[in-house]
């Protein structure tokens, strides 16, 4: 099998859907001979800001001299971004080499009627990588939810809960306390959790952690603050349990304030459990730090802003740096949102903004019509069924001193990069 083929191969996969749970997974690492258990883990979950974490403390490791695998998802461009060590993705060759290696045991389980879904591959594809690479640690973002996600096998150092919002009821419940167990299921007992949670969901968390003897640090909102910022830069003040840091950002929105503190007590945790890591890698590793498609600055005059917001949590966070950070004229918003969202809610938090809005959709086979979109809203819109067309007309629109604000899916997102790079 070739590149090409190794990818068709495994997107052959995604008609299962998803089917949540861990027996075909354990069985999958059990053949592999569990190589998720090669290196230490830091297992990140949570609705929002879990991949700016993710991104965030591999930056502090690496530049802490250890070799540190990422494992997030979805990818916005390229398959490869999925898996990456030390800031690089992994290759072509790799990628074949360690489907080859896999492909034997799903054809097993294939004739076995028990065939696994594309993210549980995917995750197995990560475990058998970073094992083949000896990294010293792997961050592993859970994909959906928690206690039932593939991800969920690992033994970590520590868990981490960034936050816990409205998401995907129809999978993990209808309120947000459903939401926070099937979320607190990543913790394992007595490994220590770090989270961001507040409200009904911090009592769950709370429970889940004391249940499983789990010591647990709550990152508090007056645990940070914003000092100063504009569009592409921000300074903040993080309070953390060993001392207090000052760090600069090139990440754009005041919620980085959050992911940082949350990062900083995990950082400190592993200093507290004998890692080494030095004062100068956390604040060099969270200004280094980037994260395509989430709060991303790709063009100016027009300033074009993209961002993944696709849930209520985050769309409630563009809107907040939209108003805080930026300064335009006029501001014309792109909408693509995929048709199991919370739709008409986050388009009631944003839409007010605008002073044109863009109705578009992405290639996905889940992405909601942009005329049911206009069906939902009251105000003047604009529906183009591709996103090029939505770009290119939005670019017709707007004058210098205006804002492009992209935003409602990753695959949204992605496919507006793939777009403007090509153009």
């Amino acid at each position: 099998m070739n590149y090409e083929e190794s990818i068709k191969w495994l997107y052959s996969f995604e008609k299962f859907g998803i089917k949540l749970g861990l027996e075909r997974i354990n069985y999958i690492c059990k053949k592999l001979k569990n190589p998720q258990k090669s290196y230490k883990i830091i297992h990140v979950g949570g609705s929002n800001g879990k991949g700016s974490v993710c991104r965030f403390l591999q930056t502090i490791l690496t530049l802490s001299g250890y070799k540190t695998g990422v494992f997030t998802s979805p990818h916005l461009q390229r398959f490869s971004e999925r898996f990456v060590i030390d800031g690089k993705e992994i290759s072509k060759d790799d990628v074949v080499l360690i489907v080859k290696k896999i492909k034997p045991i799903i054809d097993e389980m294939i004739k076995q009627k028990n065939s696994p879904t594309f993210f549980e591959i995917v995750t197995a594809i990560a475990f058998e990588y970073f094992k083949d690479q000896k990294v010293d640690f792997a961050i592993i973002e859970v994909g959906l939810g928690g206690r039932f996600d593939s991800t969920n096998v690992v033994d970590p150092l520590v868990s981490v809960i960034t936050n816990v919002s409205l998401e995907h009821q129809d999978r993990l419940g209808n309120k947000v306390e459903d939401i926070a167990f099937e979320k607190a299921g990543i913790i394992k007992e007595s490994i220590p959790v770090i989270t961001g949670a507040s409200g009904k969901s911090i009592d769950v968390i709370k429970k889940v952690a004391k249940e499983k003897k789990s010591q647990i640090k709550i990152v508090e909102k007056s645990s940070w603050e914003k000092i100063q910022g504009g569009p592409d830069w921000q300074e903040f003040l993080v309070k953390g349990s060993l001392k207090d840091y000052h760090l600069k950002s090139s990440m754009a929105g005041k919620i980085q304030g959050e992911n940082i503190a949350i990062t900083i007590a995990t950082i400190e945790n592993l200093q507290m459990n004998g890692v080494y890591i030095t004062d100068e890698s956390i604040l060099d590793g969270v200004e280094k730090t980037i994260y395509p498609g989430r709060m991303e600055i790709i063009s100016f005059e027009p300033l074009i802003l993209i961002d993944g917001a696709h849930n209520i949590e985050g769309i409630n966070n563009l809107k907040s740096t939209l108003k805080e950070d930026f300064v335009y004229e006029k501001l014309i918003i792109i909408l693509g949102i995929l048709k199991d969202k919370n739709i008409k809610e986050m388009l009631d938090i944003i839409t007010p903004l605008a002073d044109v809005i863009i109705f578009t959709k992405s290639k996905n086979k889940r992405a909601c019509s942009p005329t049911k979109l206009k069906d939902m809203i009251e105000k003047e819109v604009i529906v183009k069924e591709k996103i090029s067309d939505a770009i290119d007309y939005a670019k017709m629109q707007a004058e210098k001193q205006d804002l492009i604000c992209i935003t409602g899916s990753l695959f949204t997102v992605g496919e507006t990069k793939d777009y403007l790079q090509k153009s």
